[in-house]
């Protein structure tokens, strides 16, 4: 719904549903979660239906040319409109109502926090953590924290804009963060003279 705020913290398990027959980023989920839920199961039983979803799992990799690892830590509501390129490392942790375009990589050990959207292309070498609500812009490298509320842009990348009166309520909570948004509203143009 129209300005309904997504939570950072429960998951919209909604967003991980198929939307049609070919709807190959909620397939390769479904592995990920399915390969997961047997693997708990344990038992033989378990067993064998974690090694059918590791197949299931390798046919949607290969189709959309992503490489998320089969235990890679993935809060619920995850969303993957276009999944062809993406590249998750073992180590990297996603949070809850996370969205990731295509050719997105994390590399090593990144944390999204809950509600982070990552633009196509864009490159987070870690170790580091990308505080909730936070934007990454397409085709930025980040290479240090984001804090809660920020958009992240550029090669590095660098904060454009950040409000986190709207994601924590009260004053900045992140140290050495500004103590105002950076993003200055463009000025619109004064009219001119009479011809």
């Amino acid at each position: 719904m129209a300005g309904e705020r997504i939570s950072a913290q429960v998951p919209d398990w909604t967003r991980e549903d198929l939307r049609g027959v070919w709807d190959p980023g909620q397939k390769l989920l479904r592995a990920l979660r399915r390969y997961s839920a047997a693997r708990a199961r344990g038992g033989v039983f378990g067993k064998l239906a974690s090694k059918y979803w590791v197949l299931v799992h390798r046919v949607w990799s290969v189709i959309t040319q992503c490489e998320i690892h089969l235990g890679t830590e993935i809060g619920g509501g995850l969303r993957m409109p276009h999944p062809q390129g993406i590249v998750v490392h073992s180590d990297a942790v996603i949070g809850v109502n996370c969205l990731l375009f295509h050719q997105v990589t994390l590399a090593g050990a990144v944390t999204l926090g809950g509600h982070v959207d990552v633009g196509a292309g864009a490159k987070l070498i870690g170790p580091l953590t990308v505080g909730d609500h936070a934007v990454i812009g397409a085709n930025a490298v980040v290479t240090r924290d984001v804090p809660a509320g920020a958009v992240v842009a550029g090669v590095p990348a660098r904060i454009i804009s950040w409000q986190p009166e709207a994601v924590t309520g009260g004053p900045a909570a992140h140290p050495g963060a500004p103590a105002e948004p950076t993003h200055k509203p463009a000025r619109s143009a004064a009219p001119s003279g009479s011809m």
